[in-house]
């Protein structure tokens, strides 16, 4: 699988643990992100629990760049974002996931080569290699508990170029094998239930009916209907004047 450089690099820096290793490969291949870099890592490469972790991922361990050290890893990159949940005394400007991966889908469209630097598990990035980024991006966890697994971090950022790469809607509504049920239908079915309701009585007394059917034209009017569930409505309703068709 080729990787692409319309897209971040995601760099794991000294990993410690081939099982967050696969993890993160995961968490990339999620999101559409393919181009996977490790530094350094502890227990060698390659890792088979890695593999085992990454599962359907597997291909961009396969394709994965190995170096020895952190600027070979960054060699051909124009703009280095470095992730820490840690103040540091290095004066850099600090960007959220979102605003950071906004930026980098601007400097990506301008050609630019766009890299995030991941640290290992247990201690996170030093500042070498924090001085080596031009930005840093922070995530507004819990200041008492700040720490996140690689993998976590790796999913976060990965969710936000999804998000600033792709459309994507706020709130969906799955239609199953349905349809939105038009003007008409409803139209139908509220005459449907407002005849049934003039045989049994409800609109009473006679001068307040012509109300009552506008406030129950309107209850059915605000509702999202799908055409199933007019049908079912309608069959509600034929059912219970059987109903009443029998016991009388």
């Amino acid at each position: 699988m080729p990787q692409h450089s319309n897209k971040p690099a995601f760099v794991l820096v000294r990993p410690q643990m081939g099982e967050n290793i696969g993890a993160a490969a995961r968490a990339m291949w999620n999101f559409g992100l393919d181009r996977m870099r490790i530094v350094a890592p502890r227990d060698g490469w390659p890792n088979q629990k890695a593999v085992a972790m990454a599962s359907g991922a597997g291909r961009l361990l396969d394709d994965a760049m190995l170096t020895d050290d952190l600027p070979g890893a960054l060699a051909d990159c124009d703009f280095v974002f470095a992730t820490t949940a840690r103040p540091r005394e290095l004066t850099k400007p600090v960007y959220s996931p979102e605003a950071a991966m906004q930026l980098a889908a601007e400097k990506i469209t301008r050609g630019e080569k766009v890299a995030v630097l991941f640290g290992p598990e247990r201690a996170g990035l030093e500042n070498d290699d924090v001085a080596r980024a031009n930005a840093i991006i922070t995530v507004p966890v819990n200041p008492e508990f700040a720490s996140l697994n690689l993998g976590q971090c790796v999913l976060l950022t990965a969710y936000e170029w999804r998000r600033q790469t792709t459309e994507v809607a706020a709130v969906t509504t799955d239609l199953g094998k349905s349809d939105w049920a038009s003007h008409a239908d409803v139209d139908a079915l509220v005459t449907h239930y407002e005849d049934r309701l003039d045989e049994a009585g409800f609109f009473f007394p006679p001068e307040k009916a012509p109300g009552m059917k506008v406030v129950f034209r309107n209850l059915f009017s605000r509702l999202p209907l799908t055409r199933a569930d007019v049908q079912m409505l309608h069959g509600v309703m034929r059912q219970m004047v059987r109903w009443k068709e029998k016991r009388d």
